[in-house]
């Protein structure tokens, strides 16, 4: 057996009369527009320091116009109301998928944070597999709280914990860190409502049910791989539990429950586990129910409600609602908390999504160009197969600029060509949007904010950091990679 390779049309490169600029006709010429295009836009991020949405944007721009687009074609025309530019379409077709995807996810993970869920999830864990196990209780402890909260959300809130788990051990905090970053760094990168997978599955027509049980099957190995990573080496390495992050962690979280309106978790009332559970658990299982229920039933009304209830904006709503309900008013809260709560988590959701939509906008920029078919034929030259090409373009672009969505999303538009062109499955692409989101984690170093979160909140020095930290993101993205290949042999 072979690994699929996207299938070639001859090139046809569509003319374009109004464009400023046009660098060399043909194929060599847009492969050139695609190359200046990249480098321009690490140079803007690297060097310059623009902000990604700031120079996605603009790389998108001069990579139109130097592949020979009009005006018109990039921006539209006043005369024509009805006119949608390259530009608009492309921010607009991709946000209309993730927009309310990430702010529901981000506003349930929010609930779950604030309401005492992480702790009383970690604690349980602890509890079940005794003080030997605790490491394993940590890792488990990320794997699930990290399917609703973002990676540095979930540091701040189980961070407290991991100090506590070693300061009892006695033992190096890597035993009980590392873990816990695995999970929460698996989940981040290769499950909805995440960011990165969310916008891959937008721009390359995934399904979220094949996005999210892809995840699950390749992630489980990874984050396996990652955790015995982690126990080799937290014995070879001791960083002893850092006194002052603790007392940081502690006035951060005080000042962050302030500005959410003071509103935490009675603790007379803790929140059960089981509740946490189903609340992470029903969107997942209605959005996995709705893919299958296209393969194993007819068309029939059971069929159409689950596949209604199913849908992501259904399903995270219904969580989320749940959320407020079970969490919330059952506990006490006001409406006011409720709302206040909710709106804070959003602040940050800005950022992401307009760096998303760059992303939609650089992958319309380049369809309609020619350059993204100019690419898909060069690279199917090449003969690599579609799915490591993915892999190795996200490690390029992560290891060189840092953001891991910016790869997920730069990397989803180079390939999207390759991928319209052959007859793949929905499963092989949720495979391929795996790889990408692998690469995307590979070797975090010191241009990526991750590696400063981790090296300062758990007191790693920048050494002992690239030895432990960016190690374990390369063991995450090297083993969730093979699984995907291997996979994509059999979809």
């Amino acid at each position: 057996m072979s690994f699929p390779i996207a299938a070639s049309a001859p090139a046809e490169t569509p003319p374009h009369t109004g464009g400023l600029l046009l660098l060399i006709d043909g194929t060599a010429g847009l492969l050139t527009v695609a190359a200046l295009g990249i480098a321009l836009l690490l140079f803007l991020i690297i060097k310059a320091r623009l902000q990604p949405f700031v120079a996605l944007l603009a790389v998108s721009i001069a990579v139109g116009l130097m592949a020979g687009l009009s005006v018109t074609e990039l921006f539209g025309t006043v005369q024509r109301s009805d006119a949608v530019s390259t530009i608009e379409s492309g921010m607009g077709g991709i946000l209309g998928h993730v927009a309310i995807i990430i702010g529901l996810g981000t506003m349930l993970g929010a609930i779950l944070e604030v309401s005492g869920g992480a702790e009383v999830l970690a604690s349980r864990l602890l509890n079940l597999f005794g003080e030997r196990r605790a490491p394993l209780a940590m890792g488990l402890t990320g794997l699930i709280f990290g399917i609703p909260v973002f990676f540095d959300v979930g540091i701040f809130v189980l961070a407290p914990i991991v100090y506590a788990a070693a300061k009892r051990s006695g033992k190096s905090i890597l035993l009980y860190c590392l873990p816990l970053l695995a999970g929460l760094s698996m989940t981040h990168a290769f499950l909805p409502p995440h960011p990165g997978p969310v916008a891959a599955a937008g721009l390359l027509h995934v399904d979220l049910g094949w996005v999210i049980l892809m995840g699950v099957v390749c992630g489980i190995p990874a984050v396996l791989a990652a955790w015995a990573f982690s126990a080799w080496i937290g014995r070879r390495v001791f960083v002893p539990v850092p006194q002052d992050m603790v007392e940081a962690a502690e006035e951060a979280k005080r000042a962050v429950l302030d500005e959410q309106g003071g509103q935490q978790a009675p603790r007379e009332q803790p929140v059960a586990l089981g509740t946490v559970l189903a609340i992470i658990g029903t969107p997942l299982i209605l959005i996995l129910a709705a893919t299958f229920s296209s393969i194993a039933l007819d068309p029939s009304t059971l069929r159409s409600v689950v596949e209604f209830f199913g849908h992501p904006f259904v399903a995270l709503t219904l969580a989320l609602l749940l959320a407020y309900y079970v969490l919330g008013v059952r506990r006490g809260w006001s409406r006011k908390s409720l709302e206040t709560v909710s709106t804070s988590s959003l602040k940050p959701v800005g950022n992401i999504l307009l760096v998303v939509g760059a992303g939609g906008v650089f992958g319309a920029v380049l369809k309609a160009s020619g350059v993204a078919q100019a690419l898909s034929d060069t690279f199917n030259d090449v003969g690599l197969p579609v799915i490591v090409l993915s892999y190795l373009i996200s490690l390029v672009l992560r290891v060189a600029q840092g953001s891991a969505t910016v790869a997920i999303v730069t990397t989803a538009g180079i390939v999207a060509p390759l991928l319209a062109e052959g007859d793949h499955s929905q499963a092989f692409v949720a495979l391929v949007i795996m790889a990408i989101s692998a690469g995307s984690i590979f070797a975090s170093h010191v241009n990526d904010g991750g590696f400063w979160i981790v090296a300062k909140y758990f007191g790693i020095s920048e050494r002992e950091t690239l030895k432990t930290w960016t190690v374990l993101e390369s063991v995450l993205s090297l083993a969730g990679f093979v699984v995907a290949a291997v996979l994509s042999v059999f979809v």
